[in-house]
């Protein structure tokens, strides 16, 4: 099996634009390929990882990749998947965060000579004279065809600002420019994204020749990833100061019975024969599953000893095993208590497990909280500091829970 089998078998593949050239480049090692990163945050999230587990297998399979992170496109936002116009940052905040995702990427691909290389799309587009950017690029584009993309569709029930609707053009010319000075021949993406992505193609069409068609290959990448970025408290992010390893592994370790092979046959690299043989897991075996699929992922971001912590402190929580030393901890100093105690609304806050004292109010109310196990049932319950040193642990739920000591 080839490596485009190996991605279309694990489900990865969504739309193609040639599929025979496409499985010969990739297969044979001779694709040049592409992805786009919005730096839009200072830390890459679970949204993001699929794209980045695509990227190793191709580069493992010989294939070299481009990682682009949007500095210049970051100046304008992509209106894909949004209702409303995305917060503008400042070419500050957009370095910064175009660094921090050089760091986390750097776990996933090889860098270097001949390997996989990053570039910033603000090298080239900042550069750009608009009215020569209208001249060579905007004619290639019928404002007919771009009203109609899917892209746009959810913006334009609330306005959609010309400075976004300049974003297609934007991305199809870094496939243009990545073409001509990098060699791309190659682009993944969301399904989101495909409009765009056709963009590029015909640009590089309508610019160079019918005859670069050979070389100009769009890929859509199924886009489950954009379902995987949020839970209910918020993003999952890949930096442990962000999303601390154990909460990652919780994470998956969560994830529904209908989506734990789904996941694992996307995101995880164990062979799949093997994986083919956890499809026949029912019932209490889909539980090893997310175990598993928790460790794999856990391991491959922030590897082998913060996976084994992370398994250890689940398995100390919830099945009487395990290393409670492990367990996510909060130490809180003498100035969060006051007249010597903590109340549980602060608790909660302080610990993460809550994001405010309102959505803590309403977990102690409906029952959801308890300490050391016992039921919390007042919303005026308080700790003391000796109760602190000895270690309280205090949980939300049934799976969101947190070890707090006082320095």
């Amino acid at each position: 099996m080839g490596i485009y089998e190996e991605l279309v078998a694990r489900g990865l593949i969504a739309q193609v634009t040639n599929e025979e050239e496409i499985r010969d480049l990739i297969n044979n090692g001779r694709a040049t390929f592409y992805i786009g990163f919005d730096p839009t945050a200072d830390s890459l999230h679970v949204g993001h990882f699929m794209a980045l587990c695509l990227m190793k297998r191709l580069q493992m399979a010989g294939n070299r990749p481009i990682a682009l992170v949007g500095g210049g496109t970051g100046m304008v936002g992509d209106p894909s998947g949004r209702t409303d116009m995305r917060t503008m940052m400042t070419p500050e905040t957009i370095a910064h965060n175009c660094e921090c995702f050089k760091k986390q990427m750097e776990r996933f691909i090889e860098f270097g000579e001949g390997k996989a290389q990053m570039v910033n799309n603000a090298d080239w587009l900042m550069k750009l004279n608009y009215v020569e950017l209208l001249r060579e690029v905007g004619a290639c584009f019928s404002v007919n065809n771009m009203l109609r993309a899917e892209c746009y569709k959810q913006r334009m029930e609330k306005g959609l600002s010309f400075l976004e609707f300049n974003y297609m053009i934007m991305q199809s010319y870094d496939f243009y420019y990545l073409f001509q000075h990098y060699g791309c021949n190659m682009q993944f993406g969301g399904n989101d994204q495909w409009s765009n992505m056709l963009g590029g193609t015909e640009l590089i069409r309508r610019k160079l020749g019918r005859d670069a068609h050979a070389m100009t290959i769009t890929l859509l990448l199924n886009s489950e990833g954009k379902k995987m970025g949020k839970t209910a408290s918020g993003a999952v992010w890949l930096d442990p100061n962000k999303t601390p390893p154990y909460d990652f592994y919780q994470y998956w370790r969560n994830v529904g019975d209908a989506d734990v092979l789904k996941c694992i046959r996307m995101l995880t690299f164990l062979p799949l024969g093997q994986i083919d043989e956890m499809d026949k897991w029912q019932g209490g075996e889909l539980n090893r599953a997310k175990e598993i699929l928790a460790y794999e992922l856990t391991s491959l971001v922030h590897g082998e000893e913060e996976a084994k912590k992370a398994e250890s402190a689940a398995k100390a929580l919830f099945g009487g095993a395990g290393d409670d030393a492990n367990m996510p901890t909060t130490e809180l100093d003498a100035d969060d208590l006051t007249d010597g105690r903590i109340d549980i609304l602060t608790l909660l806050v302080k610990t993460g497990l809550c994001p405010s004292k309102g959505e803590a109010r309403r977990n102690v109310q409906q029952g959801g909280v308890s300490v050391n196990d016992a039921k919390v049932s007042e919303i005026s319950a308080s700790f003391t500091a000796e109760e602190l040193s000895a270690g309280l642990t205090v949980r939300r739920g049934k799976k969101n829970f947190n070890r707090v000591l006082i320095k």
